[in-house]
């Protein structure tokens, strides 16, 4: 059944005309050119900010007043909506206030009421607007809870509830799983390398939200003393949070004294990445995050004509997870370990040869990176071992020389670097470390901040979007299988039904 005749739109604009009018009137008057510059901005602020309000409530009632009903409205179990009542409200938080949505409600007895004008509008579950759950997001991916308070009521008038901005932004982050499985992604250029890398960072968690061996280990744990720490006692628990990064990069040829050079000496630049993809989870293992590494990596390259390159620093968890999901893939992936944590190594094997600061240990170090580079891992590490018995260091002083020497060992099959080199392949982790220290620490590591689950899962997802660059794209996705959950899916075949 058709409405006969809309309802005119004066009677749905005339408080928005009102608060209009009245804004202007102060404008024009001499109360307002007594005023600074920032006190008219407040003043519009304030006052635009409830016509604007004015304006979006007057749309709202004028699409009540016109709404048709529906011939036949049938939820997802077939089951028809026959009685119709008009007047339903329900309320609305937006990024311009309090508002009010009128619209008919198709009833059954036993059964929930059905709106299909909330589906037109895709008004969300709860309260908050879509457009204050996006600002939510937005700013609590970027700092505290409590700064993002004050950001969002700074922007919009509305004061959202610590709790309440930690829920929106864990609805928001909902569907980034399914966003990454069907975004396309570049695909890799002829000649490029795939380069994929992971990483963990730990995150401070409330004691509920641990990993079951982490939450054992500070149950059993008693604090010698009352006011401080004793050595080798936590303060605080953490959980990991696993970063994985994929990127191609064009091949860019270099020797180890490019690697190595300094005063002035000509230096071949590293291979730059380009189309850089993160992804971060607290909730998922290292075995699950280097699992969607690997999807991400495949879509670069679906028929496996590139080399690939994984960069690690050392774990060897790490390691025999790469190589597991590279057997089970049946794919050929050269691991290759940060070269920057060889140098460290070398560093602290330094010091159990000279005396802090000796500038002889920077000549030392240097000498035997270039080693390294040049493919004798084993031999420095020989050397660091008959250096420390020549000289009869005791065990406590050689210690260090004798875990770098095992380290060189142990890595040694991953520190092919002449063949990586030659090959213009990268040969550190400056990407994934990076992406640790933004995407986690920047964030999660805010003094005081004690993580649940959820919350923290959400953030990092949030981060990780905004750091690819797909925030606008993403929320639109978001936007599209909100309708579906919410709306489309209470309906007979996902079939909102449409007015005559």
């Amino acid at each position: 059944m058709a409405a006969s005749a809309e309802a005119p739109p004066d009677r749905a604009f005339e408080a928005s005309v009102a608060q209009f009018e009245m804004v202007r009137g102060f404008l024009c008057g001499s109360a307002a050119r007594a005023l600074t510059h920032a006190e008219l901005e407040g003043y519009i602020t304030t006052e635009g900010r409830e016509l604007l309000r004015l304006l979006l409530q007057g749309h709202l009632d004028l699409r009540a007043a016109n709404e048709v009903r529906r011939d036949v409205v049938v939820d997802e179990a077939g089951v028809p909506r026959g009685a119709v009542e008009e007047g339903h409200q329900r309320s609305l938080t937006s990024v311009v206030g309090e508002l009010k949505v009128t619209r008919m409600a198709y009833r059954r007895r036993g059964e929930t009421n059905l709106h299909p004008a909330d589906a037109d509008l895709n008004l969300p579950e709860e309260r908050h607007s879509h457009g204050l759950r996006r600002l939510a997001a937005t700013e609590a991916s970027r700092g505290s809870y409590e700064e993002a308070q004050a950001s969002v009521a700074e922007a919009t008038g509305v004061l959202v509830g610590k709790r309440q901005l930690e829920q929106l932004a864990a609805a928001a982050a909902k569907d980034f799983e399914a966003f990454y499985d069907d975004e396309p992604r570049p695909e890799a250029a002829p000649g490029e390398v795939v380069v994929i890398s992971a990483d963990g960072k730990g995150i401070v968690m409330r004691p509920g939200s641990l990993r079951p061996a982490t939450a054992a280990a500070a149950a059993n744990t008693n604090a010698k003393l009352a006011g401080r720490l004793s050595k080798g006692e936590k303060r605080n628990r953490k959980r990991i949070a696993e970063v994985g990064a994929v990127y191609t990069v064009t091949p860019a040829p270099r020797t180890p004294g490019d690697v190595l050079a300094t005063n002035g000496e000509p230096q071949q630049p590293p291979p730059k990445a380009a189309d850089k993809w993160l992804t971060a989870s607290v909730v998922d293992d290292a075995r699950e995050v280097i699992a969607r590494v690997f999807d991400e990596a495949e879509r670069r390259d679906a028929r496996h004509g590139h080399p690939w390159v994984a960069l690690v620093d050392g774990n060897n968890h790490q390691i025999d997870r790469i190589r597991a999901e590279a057997a089970a893939r049946n794919l050929e992936v050269a691991i290759v370990v940060d070269v920057v944590h060889v140098l460290e190594y070398l560093w602290s094997a330094a010091w159990s040869f000279f005396a802090e600061g000796d500038p002889d240990a920077e000549a030392w170090v240097g000498e035997k990176a270039l080693a390294v580079l040049e493919g004798r891992a084993s031999i420095v590490a020989a050397s660091i071992r008959r250096k420390a018995t020549t000289l009869a260091l005791e065990p406590a002083q050689r210690a260090n020389a004798d875990r770098c020497a095992d380290y060189l060992l142990a890595k040694a099959p991953y520190l092919d670097y002449p063949t990586a080199l030659a090959r213009g392949w990268p040969i550190a982790t400056g990407v994934i470390e990076g992406a640790c220290r933004h995407i986690v620490k920047d964030r999660m590591d805010v003094t005081g901040a004690r993580w649940g689950l959820d919350g923290a899962e959400a953030v990092l997802k949030l981060r990780v979007l905004r750091a690819n660059g797909d925030f606008d794209n993403y929320f639109a996705y978001h936007l599209a299988r909100e309708q579906r959950r919410v709306h489309q899916d209470r309906y007979l075949n996902g079939a909102i039904p449409r007015a005559a």
